[in-house]
C-alpha cells in the first residue's frame, strides 16, 4: 500500500497515469469528491489489483463470488460501489482481489443512530462484526425507553452478516450524560434488576446478537460500583446466550496542550465482558483546546496501559472519523469547535486555497485559514495516514478489533485501508 500525498501541479490524471491505475479507479477507492481541484497535502491511498473480473451478461454478485471462491461480503467490501446498485454493468470492471498481504482477522465495531440513511448503513455493514445501535435510553426507574423503531436496523444487520448489539446508555436523545441517573442505578439493586430484566426482553423480542453497556465517565469513586453492577448483569446476559461489551470513555483532560488520561483498574470491569470497547476520549470534543482528536500518541499510552492489564483480545480501539474547525484565539470555556467531516475539511482547504499540512507526532492533517470576516481558523481532521496508522494498532498490540466512532457517514479512505490490511470476522 503506497498512500500518496499530493504536490503542487499535480492532478487526478497525473497520479492515476504515474501508478498506472485507472482515473475512475483513484476516485471510487478513495471517495474523491474533489477531483478536478485536488487539495496539495491531500492523501489517495494506491493498491493495486491482484485479480480483476469483467461483468458478462448473466453475472451476478452471488456467480461471481462463487467463481473465484470468495465471498458476496468480499466482494461489496471491495467494491463498496456495488451496495448502491440493483445490478452490474456488462463490461466493467470489479476487484475479486488486492495485492496486500492481509496481517491478520479482527472485529469491527461500528456505532449508529436510528436515521442512518439506509444506503449508508448497506454499504457499511459488510465490513461490520458488530453494530451497536444506539436506539434506547435508560430512565432512574429502570425503564429503557426508544428513541426510534430499530426493528429495520436489526433486520438489515443480520441479512449483512453484522451481529446487531443493543446500545443501552444514559444519554438523553440532547446528548446529555445524567449523572444522578447514573449514581441511582449504580447504587440501586432494585432498578439493576428492572432494567436488566427489560433488557433482556428487548435483546429477545428484537432479535439482538448482545449489549453494549456504556458509561461515560468512570473514575475512582464509582469503578467498584459498575464492576458488581457489571457481574450481575452479564450473569443474567450470559445465561440467556447474550454477548455483552462494554464502552468506557476514558476520563481525559482535554483542555490543555498535553492531552493525559486517567489510570484506573479497568481489569474489575473486563473479566465479566466479552469484549471492551475504549472510545474517543470525548465524543463532542468541541470544547476542547484545539488539537488533533484523539491523537495517536495518546492512544499509544493508553494501550500501553490497559494491555498490562486487560488481555489484549478483549479490547476494541475506538477510531474517531470526524475533525474540528476552531476559531482563534482559543479561549476556554469559550471556544468552541464545529464538527466537520474529512471530505468537507478537504474541500474546505481547496476553497481557501491553503496547503493542507500534517502533525506526525499525532499522525493527523491540519491547516490553518483566514475566513470572510478575517477571522482565523484552525482545522484538524483524519486522511489515510491517519486511520493507517491508527488502524495498525489493532495488529501491534494484538487486539480483538477496532471501533468506529460513527458510521453515519460512509468514510470510503477508511474502508478501504482497514479492508485491504485487514480480514473482517464475521459471526
Amino acid at each position: 500500500m503506497i498512500i500518496h500525498v499530493v504536490q503542487p501541479g499535480e492532478t487526478i490524471k497525473s497520479i492515476s497515469e504515474y501508478y498506472k491505475i485507472p482515473v475512475d479507479r483513484l476516485i471510487l477507492e478513495n471517495g474523491i469528491t474533489n477531483p478536478d481541484n485536488l487539495a496539495v497535502g491531500q492523501t489517495i491511498v494506491i493498491i493495486q489489483p491482484e485479480t480483476i473480473h469483467v461483468v458478462k451478461a448473466g453475472d451476478t454478485l452471488e456467480s461471481i463470488a462463487e467463481q473465484y471462491n470468495v465471498s458476496s461480503m468480499e466482494l461489496l467490501r471491495n467494491n463498496p460501489y456495488l451496495s448502491d446498485r440493483v445490478s452490474m454493468y456488462v463490461g466493467e470492471t470489479i476487484v475479486i482481489s488486492y495485492q496486500t498481504n492481509k496481517l491478520r482477522t479482527v472485529a469491527t465495531n461500528g456505532y449508529t443512530f436510528p436515521y442512518i440513511d439506509k444506503s449508508v448503513l448497506i454499504k457499511t455493514l459488510p465490513f461490520l462484526t458488530y453494530l451497536s445501535i444506539f436506539s434506547y435510553r435508560v430512565t432512574k426507574e429502570g425503564e429503557i425507553v426508544p428513541y426510534a423503531d430499530d426493528t429495520e436496523l436489526v433486520n438489515l444487520a443480520k441479512t449483512y452478516g453484522a451481529a446487531p448489539l443493543l446500545f443501552v446508555s444514559s444519554i438523553s436523545e440532547e446528548g446529555i450524560v445524567s449523572y444522578d441517573l447514573n449514581y441511582e442505578i449504580l447504587n440501586n439493586p432494585i432498578v439493576q434488576d428492572r432494567l436488566i430484566d427489560n433488557a433482556l426482553q428487548i435483546l429477545k423480542v428484537k432479535g439482538y446478537y448482545g449489549i453494549n453497556v456504556y458509561f461515560r465517565y468512570v473514575n475512582h469513586d464509582n469503578i467498584n460500583s459498575i464492576a458488581e453492577y457489571l457481574k450481575r448483569a452479564s450473569a443474567a446476559f450470559h445465561e440467556e446466550g447474550f454477548k455483552i461489551f462494554l464502552t468506557i470513555t476514558p476520563f481525559t483532560n482535554i483542555y490543555s496542550v498535553n492531552t493525559s488520561f486517567e489510570r484506573l483498574d479497568y481489569s474489575k470491569l473486563s473479566e465479566v465482558v466479552d469484549g471492551v470497547i475504549f472510545s474517543s476520549y470525548d465524543w463532542a470534543r468541541s470544547s476542547g483546546f484545539p488539537n488533533a482528536t484523539y491523537p495517536i500518541y495518546v492512544m499509544r499510552e493508553l494501550l500501553d496501559y490497559a494491555v498490562g492489564i486487560i488481555p489484549s483480545d478483549q479490547i476494541l480501539l475506538g477510531i474517531v472519523t470526524h475533525g474540528y474547525n476552531w476559531t482563534l484565539p482559543y479561549l476556554h470555556g469559550i471556544s468552541v469547535g464545529t464538527i466537520i467531516t474529512n471530505e468537507d475539511a478537504i474541500q474546505l482547504a481547496v476553497y481557501n486555497n491553503v496547503p493542507i499540512q500534517f502533525n506526525e507526532i499525532a499522525q493527523s492533517p491540519y491547516y490553518y485559514f483566514l475566513d470572510n470576516n478575517g477571522i482565523q481558523h484552525l482545522v484538524w481532521f483524519k486522511d489515510a495516514r491517519s486511520f493507517e496508522s491508527r488502524a495498525r494498532l489493532a495488529d501491534e498490540y494484538d487486539l480483538q478489533g477496532l471501533s468506529i466512532w460513527t458510521i453515519m457517514r460512509f468514510n470510503t479512505q477508511m474502508w478501504f485501508i482497514i479492508n485491504t490490511q485487514y480480514y473482517i470476522q464475521k459471526l
